[in-house]
């Protein structure tokens, strides 16, 4: 394999890197010191500079005013996303739009697609089914409207849905009566539609997006099984990306600190307990990139292997949650008192981690997965 970025990869995560520069991660209230949710929107203002560097547009076809990249330039633009905790819903907006770009009709396309790369259409997903432990597809059902052959009713329940509130579509996995997957377009303001307010361990705003008798017309409807077996995948390997970034960031703000702090007239950073610990962090790190970067090109290649990509994405899904739970343990354990500090930003990172380590599944969920992937497809 060669996980080589192309000269388009490099120059989308250089964008990415100047954009993201600019971002504090404090710019919010701690988590740890709100009672509700941190912030009411995401971050407008940096939305509007992605926008501007054509980071938003990165997935879309030259059709839509995009590049025509693929998911690896989308994770490596999250990947620098995480590093400063950018409040942006980037990785949903971008999936979905991916989504609807492969799978939709032109009707859906041509409706959606012109107005995310300039940032005026703001995109997310319910991924986590009803309860985060069932499948998301079964937490809705789909059926024909009586007497109306161009439209849908939709009624059930999707939890943990990020940025709902300030989202304008909302894409709702869900089954048809006769067991299919099919993936619905939503407006947030819609009859039958109610969001019931929650908050994410990183103390941002989530949703329980309720549908009752939402009914919706055809062209909004996606009646492609793969479609939302993508989307999944996409988001799923889009979070694995988040994780390595913030780890990335978290290593390096421990080599920081454990370089200056010093006990006994010298650097912890150079006792052999500290740099063991730091060592295997950084070996996490390496096999969640692996990993990523294997997932993300199964994605957007569609290449043949001894599984079917969703193999992949779910290895890549492990390592994620994992590593990123052990990279942040060790870095509060090395930062000692400090680390708990809530002047310190590392507090934020723990938070962001565990919320990224148990989106759309722990690491036994995919463990799970994997093992009925590997029991349908036997290796020879």
């Amino acid at each position: 394999m060669d996980f080589t970025f192309t000269e388009e990869h490099l120059a989308a995560a250089e964008a990415a890197k100047a954009v993201f520069s600019a971002v504090a991660p404090d710019a919010v209230p701690s988590p740890a010191m709100t009672a509700g949710a941190v912030a009411e929107d995401f971050d407008r203002g940096l939305w509007a500079r992605l926008a501007d560097s054509g980071l938003l547009g990165l997935m879309l076809s030259p059709e839509h005013d995009g590049a025509g990249l693929d998911p690896i330039a989308l994770c490596l633009v999250l990947r620098e996303s995480a590093k400063v905790l950018a409040r942006v819903p980037l990785l949903e907006t971008s999936a979905v739009a991916m989504a609807v770009e492969r799978y939709g009709g032109a009707e859906i396309r041509e409706e959606v697609l012109p107005r995310v790369g300039s940032g005026g259409l703001v995109l997310t997903a319910g991924a986590s089914g009803r309860t985060g432990h069932d499948a998301a597809e079964l937490a809705v059902t789909a059926h024909r409207e009586a007497g109306s052959p161009g439209g849908w009713i939709l009624d059930g329940a999707q939890t943990a849905v990020p940025w709902a509130q300030c989202a304008d579509l909302v894409a709702v996995p869900a089954h048809t009566s006769g067991g299919r997957a099919v993936l619905a377009l939503v407006p947030r303001i819609h009859d039958g539609l109610t969001l019931a307010e929650q908050i994410s361990t990183n103390g941002e705003r989530l949703a329980e997006v309720r549908l009752d008798g939402v009914r919706i017309s055809d062209h909004r409807l996606i009646d492609d099984e793969q479609a939302w077996e993508f989307l999944r995948g996409l988001l799923a390997t889009g979070t694995c990306a988040l994780a390595l970034g913030l780890g990335e960031q978290v290593l390096a703000m421990t080599g920081e600190y454990t370089g200056r702090r010093e006990q006994f007239g010298f650097p912890v950073a150079t006792f052999q307990a500290v740099a063991v610990q730091a060592a295997d962090r950084y070996i996490d790190l390496r096999a969640m990139e692996a990993t990523l970067w294997q997932a993300a090109w199964r994605i957007g290649t569609g290449s043949g292997g001894a599984l079917p990509p969703a193999g992949d994405i779910a290895v890549a899904k492990i390592w994620a949650s994992e590593g990123v739970r052990r990279v942040v343990q060790t870095a509060q354990h090395l930062h000692g008192g400090f680390g708990a500090d809530v002047d310190c930003p590392l507090h934020r990172y723990h938070a962001w981690a565990k919320q990224l380590e148990l989106s759309l599944g722990p690491a036994a969920a995919h463990e799970e997965a994997l093992g009925d992937l590997l029991a349908a497809h036997p290796l020879d």
